[in-house]
């Protein structure tokens, strides 16, 4: 077997047997005449020999394209024949137009927090009417549990997840229910902890800085083997693991003043494998920037993303359902239903306005003409949108059925990709909040005081003994769903509610029109209704809490009959004007 690592620092490599393997004499290696920094070895090997390198004599470190550590981010790999790996489905693929996406953490959706219990519960979400599950990151990071953006190498599998055979289960079992794998990925910076990268080379610059310290090195000496790196990691999950596409974490942060950009290069990359497999790859940008050039083709100089989160939508959607105006809410808050209205139909709300949480103008307007709708995702919830929040706490902690039922109409009938975050089709009460396992004791305590630090600055309401540790196991295990409550009230009918919904948007051609100029959107601020009207259909909001009144809603069209109503089906008088109580929501069509 051929072992190879990039070392470009050491004037000596060795490969070093670990584990049941440990007695053999370790194996010096050679230069790679024809790859400068290369080191290569022969030596025979078999799936779950473990091994390391060692580099000028010093500690045994693990291979930076291990595929699998058995003891976490600090022991030895583990080799992985993924040829050895019997698939049970075949599996052609599922392309992102049309697609219904489910945020799923792993260690949380069911009690045991692995691959095999969370394949386990995949049914419910097939015969929900998902499409595709969407992965919080599950490369190692210290402990047992985590979100999993700490991860510290890229190109392995959390074992406690159940490693690398777990996620191939996973995969494989949601195969066969017709489920597609998008996998979430963290290219712009590694944990805290573990990350043994920069002891092989420059895979970190400081000509950038970011949130997390020094960047990514995309663009300094040393860049084209880390490009390469991340590009090679990425084809692995899409190729080995037989996943339908890759959410790439916060790729503003991916900073490259080479041309093309990595992301350009990526992209490249996954079309071509696309193209190789026969099955659709695609690529989901998690982007702050409100740029139109993530998903833009690579022909026009854009970086030719196959979609990107978009958190107007949701910023829009949650002013106008709970009121809140702190931090990046702010511009929202001032006229919440306008702010939707602009979304629905514009996709960003800061197209090159002002942005008072940045303090300047911000993002750029999206051509509606080439822009497919579909490249935009539409959310109420997310990981990050609840788990920044200092208690964790879900819209259903605070909002009545009725309001949840019409944020899911109008997120299952939007113009865009529409994604759910696990619980959420039944308004689960448990919260999400941010958890670690750190087990350097001066790292567990700076992460305390950094969640403080945010909480504050964010002016989030409560004493802060109130909130949660992140290094308590109870915080992980408050988080774990209570598969309980779907067959409790209200959660069933909100269950019930989200599968009507999903079967509509299926069903009707209109909903998953790609053209985002066939969405219109009328509303009254002050009234607090809001009607979206795609092609024949129609899906009239009314955000008005119980104690307020029913407001007159003018429905055009013709024919129309109630295709799905909260808390129940009404018509429009002949006059055509829909009489909405508070708190309600009603889609009609033909």
């Amino acid at each position: 077997m051929l072992f190879e690592v990039w070392a470009p620092r050491a004037g000596r490599v060795d490969l070093q047997w670990a584990g049941d393997r440990a007695g053999r004499p370790p194996v010096p290696m050679e230069r790679d005449g024809d790859r400068a920094g290369w080191w290569r070895a022969e030596a025979p090997a078999a799936d779950g020999d473990r091994y390391a390198f060692r580099l000028d004599g010093g500690p045994p470190l693990p291979d930076p394209r291990a595929a699998r550590l058995p003891e976490g981010p600090d022991g030895p790999a583990a080799v992985v024949d993924h040829d050895r790996f019997g698939w049970r489905h075949p599996w052609s693929g599922r392309p992102l137009p049309g697609a219904v996406l489910y945020e799923l953490h792993v260690g949380t959706y069911t009690p045991e927090g692995t691959f095999d219990a969370a394949a386990a519960r995949l049914r419910h979400l097939a015969d929900l009417g998902i499409t595709h599950v969407e992965l919080m990151p599950v490369c190692p990071f210290p402990g047992t549990h985590g979100w999993g953006y700490d991860g510290v190498a890229p190109w392995a599998v959390h074992e406690p997840y159940g490693g690398p055979d777990g996620l191939k289960r996973f995969v494989d079992a949601a195969h066969g229910l017709g489920l597609g794998v998008i996998l979430d990925v963290v290219h712009n910076h590694l944990g805290p902890s573990g990350n043994h990268l920069p002891e092989f080379g420059p895979y970190f610059t400081d000509t950038h800085r970011t949130p997390w310290g020094a960047a990514v090195n995309l663009d300094a000496p040393g860049s084209d083997e880390v490009r390469g790196y991340f590009l090679g990691s990425a084809l692995s999950w899409l190729r080995d693991y037989r996943l339908d596409g890759l959410r790439l974490d916060a790729v503003h942060a991916l900073h490259d003043d080479r041309t093309p950009h990595f992301l350009a290069k990526l992209s490249a990359a996954v079309d071509g494998l696309a193209a190789r497999l026969g099955r659709p790859l695609f690529l989901i940008g998690e982007s702050d920037l409100n740029d139109p050039r993530t998903t833009a083709p690579r022909e026009s100089g854009g970086q030719g993303l196959h979609a990107q989160w978009n958190d107007d939508f949701h910023h829009a959607l949650h002013t106008a359902l709970t009121g809140e105006s702190q931090g990046y809410y702010a511009d929202f808050a001032r006229a919440p239903l306008a702010a939707l209205a602009k979304t629905l139909t514009g996709g960003f709300f800061h197209d090159g306005t002002y942005s008072s949480f940045r303090g300047g103008p911000h993002g750029a307007p999206l051509d509606l003409r080439t822009t497919p709708a579909y490249r935009l995702l539409a959310y109420a919830q997310t990981h990050d949108q609840i788990g920044n929040r200092a208690l964790g706490d879900r819209l259903a902690a605070s909002l009545p059925a009725g309001l949840l039922a019409g944020a899911a109409a109008l997120v299952l009938c939007s113009p865009f990709t529409p994604m759910l975050f696990m619980g959420e089709e039944w308004g689960a009460t448990t919260p999400w909040q941010y958890f670690t396992d750190h087990t350097d004791p001066e790292l567990a305590e700076a992460v305390r005081a950094g969640r403080r630090r945010e909480f504050a600055a964010h002016e989030w309401a409560g004493d802060a003994g109130e909130w949660p540790d992140p290094q308590d196991p109870a915080t992980r295990d408050r988080c774990v769903l209570d598969w309980s409550e779907p067959v409790l009230e209200p959660h069933g009918t909100l269950l019930a509610w989200h599968r009507t919904l999903l079967t509509l948007r299926h069903e009707l051609p209109a909903l998953t029109d790609p053209d985002p100029r066939h969405t219109e959107v009328t509303f009254d601020e002050d009234a607090r209704w809001l009607l979206l009207r795609r092609g024949p259909v129609r899906v009239a909001v009314n955000f008005g809490r119980a104690a307020t009144a029913s407001v007159p809603v003018g429905v055009p069209g013709r024919d129309l009959q109630v295709l799905a109503g909260w808390p129940e089906a009404r018509l429009p008088h002949a006059d055509g004007v829909l009489r909405l109580p508070p708190e309600s929501v009603v889609v009609l069509g033909p």
